[in-house]
């Protein structure tokens, strides 16, 4: 596209949410985007995200903002149960969509709403962002590169504070597993993907998805809600390439997230820590050390963004190629529809308790 790419924002209230958390704030250090209009459901809120990030345009109805001439892309910023109908309406109106992770709360809406942007003519992208931060990228090159020799074993542990035994009541609707938030479709599948995107994919897996709270108080009322959605996940496989990768996530832990993933190889090992950098070491009984990921691999200005808005600016800048140069840098609904088919192939390895041969969708 040859002027700068007009970006519509639905979610992006003024005072709290992942909007102003990660997309706004990204948007701003990107020269190839301009933000042009806001929509929330309440027009106060509208109002004040466009005063403090300069839009043009606030709207109380996501269907003006998706229907106003001055939108090249439409973000859906919302929760997953809201996905859909925003994104089938910004299709039909022939844009350009972004939309968080997951896309669909099913593999099955997750594919018709892939099969409608095909059909639509325009390009998508899903926010699977942290495949793109600049510390995956190096590991991706890193392995290729033979760092490690050949690749024996990846491991996962991944356990944070949400969704367990009580929750706000923003989160409230996680509680259902029909909503598509939870510890496999959401945890589980944000940290899978990256890792995967560097260690190549599946060839088995075994795995077992189970929950443990059978309900959960909402803080700001005290009401109980029963829960039906997962809070822990193991899988345990073998990748394409030989090697084998264990995995556990984990939500509701009291106490102090753990975000940690191991790569071993036959010549030494990295570490791809919680901020997504990496620390390695080969040869042998060697200490690990801090590796600096190269410039080249960081398309955006860091500056005082945060990690969570640098990896969305990453995003952002990675599609921004894609229009201007028909490549496929930033992950698309036809990833979307990938990643949701493993997620179902975990479960149903847990409950029919069989080994399954991954085969792509």
């Amino acid at each position: 596209m040859k002027h700068r790419i007009r970006v519509g924002i639905i979610g992006a209230s003024g005072s709290s949410g992942w909007a102003l958390q990660a997309h706004l704030p990204a948007l701003a250090t990107l020269p190839a985007y301009q933000l042009t209009a806001v929509a929330t459901t309440r027009q106060a809120s509208a109002d004040e995200a466009a005063r403090r990030f300069g839009a043009t345009h606030a709207f109380d109805r996501a269907s003006a903002l998706i229907e106003h001439p001055d939108v090249d892309l439409v973000v859906v910023s919302v929760r997953a149960p809201e996905h859909a109908p925003l994104v089938r309406a910004a299709l039909a109106a022939k844009k350009h969509v972004f939309s968080e992770w997951p896309l669909g709360v099913s593999s099955s809406e997750t594919r018709e709403l892939a099969a409608l942007a095909e059909r639509a003519g325009v390009r998508t992208v899903v926010g699977l962002q942290r495949r793109l931060a600049p510390g995956v990228r190096y590991l991706r090159d890193l392995l290729a590169q033979g760092y490690v020799g050949r690749l024996r074993s990846a491991t996962l542990h991944i356990a944070v504070p949400l969704l367990g035994a009580t929750r706000p009541q923003s989160y409230a609707y996680t509680a259902d597993a029909a909503n598509g938030v939870n510890v496999l479709a959401t945890v589980g599948a944000h940290f899978l993907d990256p890792v995967l995107s560097a260690v190549g994919e599946f060839h088995t897996l075994a795995a077992v998805v189970a929950r443990q709270f059978d309900e959960t108080r909402i803080r700001e009322t005290g009401e109980i809600v029963p829960v039906t959605a997962p809070d822990q996940v193991l899988i345990s496989g073998t990748l394409s390439s030989g090697a084998v990768l264990s995995a556990h996530f984990e939500t509701g832990k009291r106490n102090g997230p753990i975000l940690s993933t191991v790569l071993t190889g036959t010549e030494g090992d990295l570490v791809l820590d919680h901020d997504l950098t990496l620390s390695g070491a080969r040869g042998d009984e060697q200490p690990l050390a801090r590796l600096s990921t190269p410039d080249s691999y960081s398309w955006s200005p860091r500056g005082a963004l945060s990690d969570d808005a640098h990896q969305i600016a990453q995003l952002y800048a990675a599609f921004a190629r894609d229009l201007a140069e028909g490549t496929s840098l930033a992950p698309s609904f036809r990833d979307a529809v990938r990643l949701h088919h493993l997620v179902d192939t975990i479960a149903e390895a847990s409950a029919t308790g069989q080994r399954k041969l991954w085969q792509r969708p």
